[in-house]
């Protein structure tokens, strides 16, 4: 963009959520971080122009959108592995403009997180046209000292991530823990819903996020509504503004209950935010509800649908099955697991609203089915608060 001239590049992901978090705020952080002039801004389109040169940001979820890129001379796809060899090869003919500064070239960049991608075949074995980087978070002069001890630190979690994540080597994960999903096109509007919640985990140099749970007919249907770095509990109320409109502010928000300022900041600002509960095998119980269910992940969910997919059972090492495969843990990886946290806060909070599948209960209608409960069972006060 700042060396050459009549250019155009082309900058992909699979979703348009996708491209907006990992390119579009990079490029326009990284501009306003070294403080570069002439650049102009096209927001509603995402076009970035500097003198005659144009950088576009696209998805490609959908191949006609793909053609009406024409003429373009540098393409990047960033977390490649979510695309295709038809997306592979799509891109290939995109790129074919004239090019005065030479030779045209498509970049891609991913973690090898999947063995039978068809990347792996090109990087490990490539033509004379096809340039392999390979590098580790040692190449990473930018990273901080805690992101540097978490990816040493997953040799001790689960070998098949610290073989993506830390040595860069392809690796496909195993033991997942979510298989029953679905993910849908058309997400359902907010005033199809018969109920809705949101679960917050908190973090800063780790995302922020938020989940949406809605339910229709006892079904539950889920989105990311937030995912993002270096927020403040301040910055988070501006986005809570924007996801949650004024008339829908007694939706409850569950949130991580290990930061209570955070949350009594977020209840102040008019906003119905209570704490999740914590206890002995709270993980493992707000993960078997979900399992019990079929969620339906709306499709422009990327870094929800992320999670999911690489959401894994920690191994005891010292313990094999008879083929030789160490044993599960009751406990996942702590990895990429934001979304998860958020997710089991939202859906283990409504569970102690919904007792059989998700009917809602009313107030009078819950204390109702609690004595009658307290009377067929005879349970004392304090076992129903784990019933």
């Amino acid at each position: 963009m700042l060396t050459e001239k009549r250019i155009r590049i082309l900058v992909v992901c699979k979703t348009m959520p996708q491209v907006k978090r990992a390119c579009w705020l990079l490029f326009t952080d990284l501009i306003s971080d070294y403080n570069l002039r002439g650049f102009r801004f096209n927001l509603t389109d995402h076009i970035i122009r500097f003198g005659n040169n144009e950088m576009y940001f696209a998805s490609i979820d959908d191949p006609e959108k793909l053609k009406s890129f024409e003429k373009v001379n540098y393409i990047w796809g960033e977390e490649a592995t979510g695309l295709t060899k038809a997306d592979y090869m799509q891109l290939n003919i995109r790129c074919r403009g004239h090019n005065p500064n030479g030779m045209n070239q498509l970049f891609f960049s991913f973690n090898p997180i999947d063995i039978h991608s068809f990347f792996k075949p090109l990087t490990e074995i490539p033509n004379k046209k096809i340039g392999v980087c390979h590098s580790t978070y040692k190449d990473n002069n930018f990273l901080g000292t805690e992101e540097v001890e978490y990816l040493e630190s997953l040799i001790n979690q689960d070998d098949t991530y610290y073989k993506i994540y830390t040595l860069g080597e392809w690796a496909t994960p195993t033991g997942m823990i979510f298989k029953n999903y679905d993910i849908i096109e058309k997400y359902p509007k907010y005033k199809d819903f018969e109920v809705v919640g949101y679960g917050l985990d908190f973090g800063f140099n780790n995302p922020s996020a938020i989940l949406q749970l809605g339910i229709i007919d006892q079904v539950p249907y889920e989105k990311e509504m937030l995912y993002e770095t270096h927020l403040t509990t301040g910055d988070i109320i501006e986005e809570l503004k924007t996801i949650i409109p004024k008339e829908q502010r007694g939706d409850i928000i569950v949130a991580d209950c290990s930061e209570p300022a955070r949350i009594m900041e977020i209840k102040n600002a008019g906003f119905n935010c209570v704490p999740c509960k914590k206890g002995k095998d709270s993980v493992r119980r707000g993960i078997d509800l979900i399992c019990a269910q079929r969620p339906q992940l709306d499709k422009n969910s990327p870094c929800l649908i992320k999670e999911i997919q690489g959401y894994k059972w920690r191994v005891d090492k010292t313990k094999v099955d008879e083929d030789g495969n160490p044993l599960p843990l009751d406990e996942p990886v702590k990895i990429f697991d934001h979304l998860m946290d958020a997710r089991r806060y939202i859906y283990t909070n409504m569970m102690d609203k919904v007792k059989v599948g998700f009917t809602v209960l009313t107030d009078d209608s819950a204390k109702f089915v609690r004595n009658k409960l307290e009377e067929a069972f005879e349970l004392p006060e304090e076992s129903w608060q784990d019933f």
